[in-house]
């Protein structure tokens, strides 16, 4: 019996390093198996090879898409101390000046844990309690994302976080589509919303979430998330929000599996439906579960940066993300909040090339992604593609996915 289930398990891991060999463009760095499941093995920074390595200038030129983006961890430093001068909540920030705030959210690298990368929150949120400050901060991450090139942006974030100075859900809501709607007629951007619920309240406050998702569904919003921590907070917890998300026809994607195991991906895929993974880095210890997400073609919305902050990974040399893409799971790569990780798109994906050594051919079908598994409606994304497709400069090949 025991040889049995270890000779399925090697001929299971056998697979993934096929997948991961030189003809997949693997390059560096080795995966063992280790009480059932594989292991990154830290190997020295590798490089694509020759013509299949990038620049960040090239990237940045590229077409690109963003479909995991928090409003409230993606504010302008000069926007946070506008708002608190305005407002006079400058004694709520740890700095009172650019280059202060600058050095002490250094710090958030040394998170422990995803719970202390989400304590950095009590910055923001305190600083988006009213509508103007929701519409510009709104604003200007959809105008940040058009100067590097990004087509399309979802930006999630949960209403009930915003009500603390009196806004109703539905003021909120309004503020912030207002500012994206306003960036899309400054700089040609498409923009969505997706609605989150939080792991850490009541089921009754995330069915309230997803109710207003629903009211806004055609209307802005394209989906409804379950965000926070998730230690002691399955996403089962929340059935009754899914449950109506489902039934009001909404996209759905869930963090799972960022800071726990595979149980919270399956659970956020079999019994909560999502359509889509938030970041999903647990996967790997799951053969037979990432089998599933390779036959599905079930999408990661992966956060590079954000995983080695959060000590999820120990860094993007070893991050499995390089693995999924080998394997043929559909990867996406995001920024998750750029004021906290201090990154853009097309930083993310520049680190994902050089230091995760993902070669051209494969950039290139994951930036593809980024539009393939967007939750716009199928022709309006069928059109983006076929736009998108025609200016990438690298054609397809023998080794480009059948679609």
């Amino acid at each position: 019996m025991l040889y049995g289930w270890c000779s399925g398990l090697l001929r299971r891991t056998s697979l993934v390093f096929a997948a991961s060999g030189a003809g997949a463009g693997y390059t560096g760095g080795e995966w063992k198996v280790k009480l059932g499941w594989m292991v990154a093995v830290k190997a020295p920074m590798a490089k694509a090879p020759g013509p299949d390595q990038l620049t960040r200038e090239q990237l940045l030129h590229w077409p690109k898409a963003e479909l995991h983006c928090h409003l409230d961890g993606s504010l302008r430093l000069e926007t946070m101390l506008d708002i608190a001068r305005a407002e006079a909540k400058l004694d709520l920030l740890p700095a009172d000046d650019v280059e202060g705030l600058q050095e002490i959210l250094l710090k958030i690298d040394h998170s422990e844990t995803l719970e202390a990368y989400l304590s950095w929150f009590r910055y923001t949120i305190p600083l988006m309690q009213t509508a103007s400050a929701l519409a510009r901060i709104a604003y200007e991450l959809a105008e940040d994302n058009a100067r590097e090139n990004v087509r399309y942006l979802e930006v999630r974030f949960g209403p009930i976080l915003h009500t603390e100075e009196g806004l109703s859900l539905e003021a909120i809501i309004d503020a912030v589509l207002e500012g994206l709607s306003q960036a899309e007629k400054d700089f040609g951007i498409r923009t969505a919303l997706i609605i989150c619920g939080l792991r850490d309240r009541f089921e009754s406050a995330s069915l309230r979430q997803a109710e207003l998702a629903s009211a806004y569904r055609g209307k802005g919003v394209v989906a409804f998330d379950l965000a926070g921590g998730e230690a002691g907070h399955p996403p089962k917890h929340h059935l009754p929000a899914f449950y109506h998300a489902r039934n009001n026809l909404l996209n759905m994607t869930i963090h799972a599996g960022e800071s726990w195991g595979p149980d919270s991906i399956e659970q956020a895929i079999f019994v909560c439906g999502a359509h889509r993974i938030g970041h999903g880095t647990t996967l790997y210890q799951d053969l037979n579960l990432m089998q599933y997400f390779l036959d599905h073609q079930i999408p990661l919305e992966i956060c590079p940066t954000s995983n080695v902050q959060t000590h999820i990974v120990q860094d993007l040399e070893t991050h499995p993300l390089r693995q999924y893409v080998a394997f043929g799971i559909p990867v996406t790569v995001n920024t998750d909040n750029r004021l906290f990780s201090r990154t853009t798109v097309t930083d993310e994906l520049w680190r994902v090339h050089t230091a995760s050594a993902v070669p051209a051919h494969q950039m290139r079908e994951i930036v593809l992604n980024g539009f393939r598994f967007s939750f716009l409606p199928w022709d309006e994304k069928q059109e983006m593609l076929r736009s998108v497709i025609a200016e990438l400069p690298i054609p397809v090949s023998d080794r480009t996915p059948v679609w």
